[in-house]
């Protein structure tokens, strides 16, 4: 269920390491950038992003009445954890849990589904996000081990060493599908915030964790998502599916705490990530057994046992 994430670059390597070109014979397209401050919150690279903290997210520049925006994309800094546009008074105290939301229920929730009917259509983007280990049913809460999951990368290129990356271009970063709104106070301030969709592991990744983020592996996932004009909510709906290819390794408890932010939070424990092809399509309608999976609490624990998975 996605709860820490990993986004390292400045506004200027964002931009730049999410060029995009939606035919394959134009050139390549930075995306704008929009500087919100979110009542003084303001995005801050971080090797561990929590919910409540201020992430970058992507939306299709139609949502902005700005003529000088040039590109019909832009990053704008969110905070992770979508505030309910009717909710009144300090905007940390709605009462619900909003940094996921169910693909399974998105159609019928009372509070995304006028996301999906107004275009409020997101991509969040990171190098990578972090997941315990929820489904060994022999590991008490506090022995749960935790893994780095990326994209995987280019010969000479490590996810977690950035010296090994010449330029922030080198990088493959991973986009997951989210819902956004702007949230105002009495005043008329203004918070942009979003949550990402999640939704049943397939066979692979269920050995970590019963849940997993709407990863859109493709330009064409991408453009479709964030194409609220052209392409329908339930069109965009079933271009989520399962990436073929993602990356994990197991990395320390020093990630436990939302205090550490440093580089220490994504290097790995001694041995290789594994990898795993896939090609299953995702039915968003059809849902696995819940009995399939122990369910437990998501939160971090403290420090976790090494162990290496079968």
């Amino acid at each position: 269920m996605c709860g820490r994430s990993c986004m390292t670059l400045d506004p200027n390597e964002i931009v730049c390491a999410c060029k995009y070109k939606v035919d394959k014979d134009e050139e390549l397209k930075k995306p704008a950038y929009r500087n919100e401050y979110n009542l003084g919150k303001k995005y801050k690279p971080s090797y561990n992003i929590a919910p409540t903290d201020i992430c970058p997210i992507i939306v299709s520049s139609k949502h902005f009445d700005d003529d000088e925006i040039s590109s019909d994309r832009t990053v704008v800094p969110a905070l992770w954890s979508l505030i309910p546009k009717w909710h009144k008074g300090d905007y940390r105290k709605h009462g619900l849990t909003t940094n996921n939301a169910r693909l399974e229920g998105l159609t019928d929730s009372k509070l995304y589904k006028p996301l999906l009917d107004r275009g409020k259509r997101c991509v969040m983007v990171i190098e990578g996000f972090y997941e315990w280990q929820t489904t060994n049913p022999k590991a008490k809460s506090s022995e749960r081990q935790v893994y780095f999951v990326h994209m995987p990368q280019d010969d000479k290129i490590k996810i977690e060493d950035k010296s090994s990356w010449t330029s922030c271009e080198d990088v493959k970063l991973m986009y997951i599908a989210g819902l956004f709104d702007v949230w105002n106070d009495e005043n008329g301030d203004s918070i942009y915030s979003f949550t990402i969709i999640t939704y049943e592991s397939d066979k692979f990744f269920n050995s970590i964790h019963h849940r997993t983020p709407a990863i859109l592996e493709t330009e064409e996932q991408i453009c479709s998502w964030l194409d609220f004009e052209h392409v329908s909510s339930n069109e965009a709906l079933k271009m989520i599916r399962q990436p073929k290819i993602t990356m994990w390794y197991q990395v320390s408890s020093y990630l436990n705490s939302t205090k550490n932010k440093s580089d220490q939070c994504n290097k790995p424990l001694n041995y290789k990530p594994k990898t795993f092809r896939k090609s299953s399509i995702l039915n968003f309608v059809t849902k696995r057994p819940e009995t399939s999976v122990k369910k437990e609490d998501d939160s971090p624990e403290k420090s976790p046992k090494r162990q290496k998975l079968n």
